[in-house]
């Protein structure tokens, strides 16, 4: 069982500084206010991030979905001209769109893109966030609607004529004329009830936030046990922030740096919206640090400072190259094969990691080989304007 490396594409903007693009407000005529070191996530500085990623070995990069970021279909399948063989990890919403249509987006993108998608399944912790697009289902009634979703897709991926009788969808003929092609594999994260038996049943990839690595041991059993009665294998990855440097003291300087802009009035508005979030997995973030700078490394060199102002993914792992390949390879022992990487900002992050970390998986034997470089070509950067965020 070798590594499989992702990096993040931040849709939503990138830059220097961990408080979220919502803490910026909008002037009169509708444009946020530019901020120091931000950047604004247009297709070309995009492209910069693809192209390093490809670059330097990744295999995929992962984006958002949701009101702050931008359309990752369009924006990926756009990338994918810019690159050769990154594959995406497109993140969507079953609720959001009819399973038929997206079962059909996904063999469309398959043919365009020559097989380079895989599908991130985003059910929602956030009825807010969900009532913006016209959901308004309750927490557990998204995970059951996303069962069916997943069940529909998978149906008409067969190439005949799938009927399917829900509570939330009725089928009758649907149908994937030209099914993709290979069929995308699907990554799925969710720590509720709800969410275990959803991901048993239709993962092939359970994707969990970066939680020091017993709890993420329970886990793993707990969705295998889950996925062994439905007969299935479900394969694991975890999501996490990287600050990764030729030493330790260099990566934790970076790490407290980051900090430096946060005030209390900041992290107390980014906690308190945060804990209204229905998401059990953002809960099980925020008791990691509790809302305080205070002891922040919560397991060894694993630094819980990002979910201080940021949702989602809110720990990072850092150290010397050498320290995170170790922090990876204790996760893999447990059984993590994907692991979707991310840091700020990205693109010098991405050349960090990709530069330090990945030859010394790679000696470890975690990797297959360190990849054939790509020849390197001139992109062009973009005008700060908002700040980096997503899943």
């Amino acid at each position: 069982m070798t590594v499989h490396l992702h990096w993040f594409l931040p849709t939503g903007g990138d830059g220097r500084t961990l408080v979220d693009r919502h803490a910026y407000a909008s002037n009169a005529i509708g444009r946020a206010r530019q901020a120091d070191g931000v950047r604004a996530p247009d297709i070309e500085y995009l492209a910069q991030i693809a192209k390093a990623a490809e670059q330097l070995g990744f295999e995929a990069v992962l984006t958002p979905t949701g009101t702050w970021c931008e359309d990752a279909w369009l924006t990926t399948v756009a990338l994918a001209q810019h690159t050769e063989r990154l594959k995406f990890l497109v993140a969507f919403r079953p609720g959001v769109v009819s399973p038929t249509l997206a079962a059909q987006m996904a063999a469309t993108y398959q043919r365009i893109t020559r097989g380079r998608l895989l599908l991130n399944v985003v059910t929602g912790g956030d009825s807010a966030e969900q009532r913006r697009f016209g959901d308004h289902l309750g927490h557990d009634q998204r995970y059951a609607r996303t069962d069916e979703f997943l069940s529909v897709v998978r149906g008409v991926w067969s190439g005949q004529p799938y009927d399917f009788d829900g509570s939330h969808y009725r089928i009758e003929g649907g149908l994937t004329a030209l099914p993709p092609e290979p069929l995308p594999e699907i990554f799925f994260g969710g720590s509720s009830a709800a969410a275990g038996p959803v991901a048993a049943r239709h993962a092939d990839v359970y994707l969990t936030w970066g939680e020091p690595p017993a709890q993420v041991r329970e886990k793993i059993d707990w969705i295998r046990s889950l996925a062994e009665r439905e007969g299935r294998t479900v394969r694991f990855g975890i999501r996490l922030h990287s600050v990764s440097r030729d030493s330790s003291a260099a990566a934790w300087s970076t790490a407290n740096r980051l900090l430096d802009d946060l005030d209390a009035d900041t992290i107390a508005a980014a906690q308190s919206a945060l804990g209204r979030s229905e998401s059990v997995g953002q809960r099980r973030m925020l008791a990691l640090h509790g809302g305080s700078r205070d002891e922040l490394e919560i397991s060894p060199n694993l630094w819980a400072g990002v979910g201080l102002v940021r949702g989602g993914a809110g720990t990072a792992l850092v150290g010397s190259h050498a320290e995170v390949a170790d922090r990876i390879q204790e996760y893999h022992a447990l059984g993590i094969e994907h692991f979707v990487l991310s840091g700020y900002p990205h693109l010098e992050e991405a050349y960090w990691f990709g530069e330090g970390v990945i030859p010394v998986l790679a000696a470890r034997g975690l990797l297959p080989q360190v990849p054939e470089p790509l020849p390197r070509t001139a992109a062009g950067g973009g005008a700060p304007l908002l700040v980096a965020g997503g899943r």
